[in-house]
């Protein structure tokens, strides 16, 4: 017998147990098993009285009713017809070649076919499917006597067929059944090498003790964990696998929960330096010179901030909101009264470029209030200093030196503030703006350097306004704030579509567009998805499509053709704008050519920025007003929509046109059309997510290439979310390490991996 906790090769043999490890990452009896099945090929009932979407793969158990051959209408040849009766449909089928396949597919056969739903004149079919010919069901007496029949298959049911003929193979009984379960699959381990292993194991499974509470699955009505594994595997009916799925989909939510639950328990308990408002401090005299009044939603969230800064517990809080709303000045005032406190703060930027920008902007919105040490500062004053790692050698001991003493109540900077030769004095607040560009333990090197063992407060930004959802699921210890409202002034920014191939002169009119804005004075940003030397990009580029699904077996075709920047930068400025005052921008320039470039952009000392995704975030430049984004296709929904925040900054309409060879109605043009569509970055975060899945929400990834989670959504799922939410806050408030219920434990350790725990406990 087995257990969910043995391994694999005691069980199924070594050589197996190898291949599913390398296919899989699958080490124990409970990693397979939790391998769910992604859909269920059927005898034709579950098709109901709905019809198939278009593009939808299905699979089906169906008797042929007739197959002809017939002649092609558009050209020389003959294809074979065939109509399948599938309990009550009647079901079309082609094939293009059929001498290949008409000694198989004859009246009376009973196969398996598998393949994708095309309609024409409104009527859908299956064109070339895989298939599978099954032997007819026979009586258990027969099992015995009879000689087994032939196997026969072609396309992606070949090699099942080839391993049942060779007795290697899955039970070809399991095809009797009115549900047969298909896996994810790769080129090495095919879904019926799993469902061979499956019900291997299931066949020596023991008893599965449930680590749920009884009162938790009287309360939703969920089946034990025993029977929901093995009626995801094995089904009867459709409703054995919604009820398990319900089952196996809350287990998967609870062990995510528990787990920020344990995060939650963790910041409780950690002291953090009391930063609480003082009257007649900096801060009061940064909002006594303010030249506009604070919108409604910055004095709300400004209130929760101070709050969260004055008690003696880490602040964790997550403030985003539209791409303008005024985050930066929210920010600052934060810093400001932690500095009021006496302490220090860090402002950890992704970009060298944004660093700059933040530090050019906060002296500025400061003026002598950080003009500390210097000649006519305030009394009040402090000290704003910039760290970068393409600093001199005299400029960086200068800035380290004003960290570590103190002097510097405000330090910027990039990945350089982690190193470990960066000291503070007391550090009491850091703020990290796109905390989605930073890693785990680049944000936790910081939260480390508080003075006396006290962890700082944590204020992350991110302009990419996130779903609820996600919210309730990724962020577990930090609250969230959020700015709906655009400050007073501010004009929405008008998108267009242009559709390079079909209208080329669109294109033209771009160029016309950002010279007729130059000439009232204003300036525009193009915008390139790669830098063009030959080396990969440090501009990280978002591939909206993602690569090819975990066991496809196929590799990733390669991207279209697509302009560098370099190129565009030629092109331009030998062509459409070769009288305009053209720069160029991009991550792999030296630091301070960069921050060259970009100070006379700010200065109107250029009228064009060629540039890549270095733009993307934080830059705020008043006078630009158009922005063209060449290859547009190439980015994600959010990158667009944070890019186009680049423009419309000022008291003028920003217009952003997105260039693309997309075809018109295919998937890339309709999340352009999107994109272009509305400027509601939660409607169009909601769109990313639904686009891109949820990624793995735990580890590393942040698109949906690879996930923990195999049955949960975080986009349907908010109720089952809410629900283990709940129950996870009920368990540790009194078992916080789960000492106590060493079912739930293991519950979460078989959900998430070692190294995903360990990499949320630092998050």
């Amino acid at each position: 017998m087995a257990t969910l906790a043995d391994r694999l090769d005691h069980v199924l043999g070594r050589k197996t147990a190898d291949a599913l490890h390398d296919a899989f990452g699958m080490t124990t009896v409970e990693d397979l098993l939790r391998h769910y099945p992604h859909r269920y090929a059927t005898q034709g009932a579950e098709l109901g009285e709905s019809r198939p979407a278009e593009g939808q793969h299905i699979t089906i158990i169906a008797r042929v009713e007739s197959a002809q051959e017939v002649p092609m209408k558009s050209r020389a040849g003959k294809r074979l017809a065939v109509r399948l009766r599938s309990d009550r449909h009647s079901i079309d089928v082609t094939f293009f070649n059929p001498h290949r396949v008409k000694h198989n597919i004859k009246p009376g056969v009973r196969a398996m076919f598998s393949g994708t739903v095309k309609y024409f004149r409104d009527k859908w079919s299956l064109t070339h499917p895989s298939y599978l010919v099954l032997p007819e069901p026979r009586d258990a007496e027969d099992l015995v006597s009879a000689t087994p029949a032939r196997v026969r298959g072609a396309g992606a049911l070949a090699g099942l067929a080839r391993t049942a003929q060779d007795g290697s193979g899955v039970d070809m009984s399991v095809f009797d059944r009115a549900l047969i379960p298909m896996y994810r699959a790769t080129r090495e381990v095919e879904s019926w090498t799993v469902m061979r292993c499956v019900r291997q194991v299931l066949d020596q499974l023991d008893h599965v003790d449930d680590p749920l509470p009884e009162w938790v699955r009287d309360e939703h009505g969920f089946v034990g964990l025993d029977e929901a594994l093995r009626s995801i595997h094995l089904p009867d009916t459709k409703q054995e696998i919604d009820r398990a799925r319900d089952r196996l989909r809350f287990d998967e939510a609870a062990a995510v929960q528990l787990v920020l639950a344990g995060r939650r328990h963790d910041v409780e308990v950690r002291s953090a330096p009391s930063c609480p408002r003082r009257e007649g401090g900096i801060a009061d005299e940064f909002d006594r010179r303010l030249p506009f009044e604070l919108t409604a939603g910055q004095l709300s969230v400004a209130d929760e901030i101070a709050a969260d800064l004055a008690r003696e517990h880490p602040m964790n809080r997550l403030l985003q909101g539209e791409v303008g709303s005024g985050k930066t000045i929210v920010a600052l005032r934060a810093m400001l009264q932690v500095i009021d406190s006496g302490r220090q703060c860090a402002l950890l930027a992704p970009t060298e470029v944004l660093a700059a920008q933040h530090a050019r902007s906060l002296t500025k919105m400061l003026g002598d209030l950080a003009a500390a040490g210097e000649l006519g500062a305030h009394e009040l004053a402090t000290r704003v200093t910039l760290l970068t790692g393409s600093m001199g050698v005299a400029r960086k001991r200068a800035a380290l030196n004003e960290a570590v003493t103190g002097d510097a109540g405000i330090v910027i900077g990039t990945h350089a503030l982690i190193e470990d030769t960066v000291q503070f004095f007391d550090l009491g607040l850091v703020v990290i703006d796109e905390q989605h560009r930073f890693g785990v333990e680049q944000r936790d090197a910081l939260r480390s350097r508080g003075r006396d063992g006290a962890s700082p407060h944590v204020l992350v930004m991110t302009a990419t306004p996130i779903p609820r959802t996600i919210a309730m699921t990724v962020l577990g210890d930090l609250e969230v704030s959020t700015l709906r409202e655009l400050p007073r002034g501010r004009s929405p920014i008008v998108s267009r579509v242009v559709p390079a191939k079909v209208h080329p002169k669109w294109v033209d009119r771009a160029w016309e567009r950002i010279r007729e804005e130059v000439a009232e004075g204003r300036q525009a940003y193009v915008v390139c998805s790669r830098i063009g030397d030959g080396d990969s990009d440090d501009d990280a580029l978002f591939d909206p499509d993602g690569p090819e699904p975990s066991g496809s077996g196929k590799g990733k075709q390669a991207p279209p053709e697509t302009v560098s920047v370099l190129e565009q930068f030629e092109f331009l400025t030998s062509g459409p704008l070769r009288d305009l005052r053209v720069g160029l921008l991009h991550g792999r320039l030296p630091g301070d050519e960069k921050d060259a470039v970009m100070q006379a952009f700010n200065a109107a000392e250029l009228d064009v920025l060629v540039c890549t995704t270095v733009v993307e975030v934080g830059v705020d430049v008043p006078n630009a007003t158009v922005m063209v984004i060449v290859d547009a296709d190439r980015f994600g929904v959010s990158q667009l929509h944070q890019l186009r925040g680049r423009v419309g900054r000022g008291g003028h309409q920003g217009l952003c046109l997105l260039v693309t060879d997309a075809k018109p109605a295919t998937p890339t043009m309709m999340r352009l059309e999107a994109v272009a569509g509305t400027t509601d970055g939660f409607e169009l975060a909601q769109l990313d997510l639904q686009l891109r899945r949820e990624g793995d929400v735990l580890g590393v990834a942040q698109s949906g290439t690879v996930s923990t989670l195999r049955l949960l959504s975080l986009v349907d799922d908010a109720d089952v979310i809410e629900a283990a939410r709940d129950f996870s806050r009920t368990v540790t408030e009194k078992d916080p390490g789960l000492e106590h219920h060493p079912g739930l434990a293991s519950m979460v350790r078989a959900a998430l991996d070692a190294e995903r725990v360990a990499y949320l406990d630092k998050s």
